[in-house]
């Protein structure tokens, strides 16, 4: 019994089930070395010590045999309070009642030993309490067995059955014989022992035949099995001690054979990740290291990670994991290619949206600018006018309005003909601008006629600038090619200043200004009729 328990304590995996199992299997083995103990001393003292121990030990051993039932099916609801002091009380008082043996009342002694002995209502008690726990133990087995559970546990269940019925068989054929009938039979010794080591006997080979309690390690072993990763542990000799059946056909490997990292990796030339990954597992083994790698052999995208197993800050082992990448690079490969393809695309759309705003940026600059001079057209200034006028008309800001007209330009168009009369205009346009302030706004009005709008400007302040435009003109010299002499020109310019805004107020912003363009039109035509090169000046 000794040696079975040994068997069993360095055979399989220790978990509570099999702790239960053991103190189980621990007290099982007190009933036959008690029974043996007794006949071997002829001291009445000792012989009480091992017959009370046996005696002790036998609502130890049922009630660590419930229990182990209980866990072993499952069935949580007989682990309440008041089910385990209605099982287990009894128990102990049927324990003390051996170890005090109050009147003899447990045993007596014949023939001056126990060897020979006559036992009391205590005894009685204390089979009464096996016979429950027995009784409650097939109970939950057989509440197991009609249950949902797996075949499995039904299976575990079984075993449990076939042993307890083992033992209660011959412990009750023990009792009957030597307890009942023993005035009228022989004493035949061993009959409960027998019963209790044919029990081991069957759970034993159930253990090691079925892995009845190995559930947590079968369950790991079909976790690994299941992981697509390749999975390879080694101890701390680089000796391999499990791998996988993902990892089984694409190394030839086996348990017990030595393991080198070098040989599954790319000989050369070797990337340098691949010789860092190296470097990392060789020199620095209590750390994780990994590597991805296009491996040639094969032709597949690998992830290799290495990490230490650690027991109590030591180093064990290692568990190395290969995982396949190919497809989760190809789709990465794609993902780049696209992001490429669309990054392009969209530096190209960039591109295009770029010479669009600049072409609308042109359009927009031809559409308020007039082509020959640069300067602003006619409709843009109405625009900006329509705006102006009517600011300062709300807040009674004085401005100003030039037109001005070049003087006999026909004259210039029918003797040097129509390219020297466009030089002439924007050589005009030129001088002008160079004497107007920022904020003024020159634009041509129309053939050689050009418009200034001279804003926040008073009467005496339009006057002064108007002269200095007549007089930069006046004086400026456009020279002509293939011609010997430079031309010289003069303009005419009617000049109109606002302010006073109290007749206007009813007038809308169009027609108000129409009518200051009427006013200063009149003021040009005037100026012409008076002999041109002068400025007629009107305030409103």
């Amino acid at each position: 019994m000794f040696a079975l328990f040994v068997y069993i304590f360095a055979s399989v995996t220790i978990t509570n089930l099999h702790k239960f199992y053991l103190l189980f299997h621990f007290s099982m083995m007190l009933w036959p070395f008690c029974q043996f103990a007794i006949k071997t001393t002829e001291n009445p003292t000792f012989q009480l010590f091992y017959l009370k121990l046996a005696f002790v030990n036998s609502p130890v051993l049922t009630t660590g045999w419930l229990l182990f039932t209980i866990l072993l099916t499952r069935q949580s609801k007989f682990l309440r309070r008041k089910v385990l002091l209605f099982l287990f009380v009894p128990a102990v008082l049927s324990a003390l009642g051996v170890v005090i043996n109050p009147g003899g009342w447990f045993v007596l002694p014949l023939n001056g030993g126990y060897i020979q002995r006559i036992y009391g209502p205590i005894f009685w008690f204390n089979v009464t309490i096996l016979m429950i726990h027995f009784a409650v133990s097939l109970y939950i087995i057989y509440l197991t067995l009609v249950s949902d559970n797996a075949p499995r546990v039904k299976k575990q269940v079984m075993h449990m059955v076939r042993g307890i019925l083992v033992v209660a068989l011959f412990t009750l054929i023990d009792i009957l014989l030597n307890v009942v009938m023993s005035r009228y039979l022989p004493v035949i010794p061993g009959l409960a022992s027998v019963g209790v080591l044919l029990s081991a006997i069957i759970f034993v080979i159930a253990i090691h035949r079925d892995k009845v309690f190995d559930i947590v390690t079968i369950a790991h072993k079909d976790i690994i099995d299941t992981i697509d990763h390749g999975i390879l542990v080694l101890d701390d000799n680089e000796i391999v001690v499990e791998i996988n059946q993902s990892l089984l056909p694409q190394m030839n490997l086996r348990i017990g054979d030595r393991f080198n990292m070098e040989d599954i990796l790319p000989q050369e030339p070797t990337p340098g990740n691949i010789e860092c990954f190296l470097h990392a597992y060789r020199n620095r083994p209590m750390e994780r290291s990994e590597v991805q790698l296009l491996h040639p052999i094969i032709n597949r995208h690998l992830n290799i990670h290495a990490a230490p197993i650690m027991v109590r800050g030591l180093m064990v082992g290692r568990i190395i994991t290969f995982q396949d990448i190919t497809e989760l690079q190809r789709l990465i490969d794609e993902t780049n290619l696209h992001n490429k393809i669309l990054q392009e695309h969209n530096e190209a759309l960039l591109k295009i949206q770029g010479e669009l705003s600049e072409t609308n940026q042109k359009l927009n600059q031809m559409a308020i600018t007039d082509s020959l001079t640069g300067c602003y057209n006619r409709h843009y200034l109405t625009q900006q006018l329509e705006n102006e006028v009517m600011k300062n008309r709300q807040h009674q800001i004085s401005f100003a309005i030039l037109l001005l007209d070049i003087d006999f330009f026909k004259l210039v168009n029918d003797n040097y003909g129509h390219l020297v009369g466009d030089e002439v205009i924007c050589n005009t346009v030129k001088v002008i601008k160079q004497t107007l302030r920022r904020t003024d706004i020159l634009a041509r009005y129309g053939g050689e006629e050009f418009i200034i709008y001279l804003p926040d400007t008073n009467e005496s302040q339009a006057k002064i600038l108007a002269e200095r435009i007549k007089s930069s003109v006046e004086s400026n010299q456009v020279i002509i090619e293939n011609t010997a002499h430079s031309l010289s020109i003069t303009i005419s310019m009617g000049l109109l200043s606002i302010n006073d805004f109290s007749a206007e107020h009813r007038l809308s912003p169009k027609s108000y200004l129409n009518d200051l363009f009427e006013s200063v039109d009149k003021a040009l035509y005037q100026a012409k009729h008076e002999g041109r090169n002068r400025i007629i000046s009107v305030v409103r």
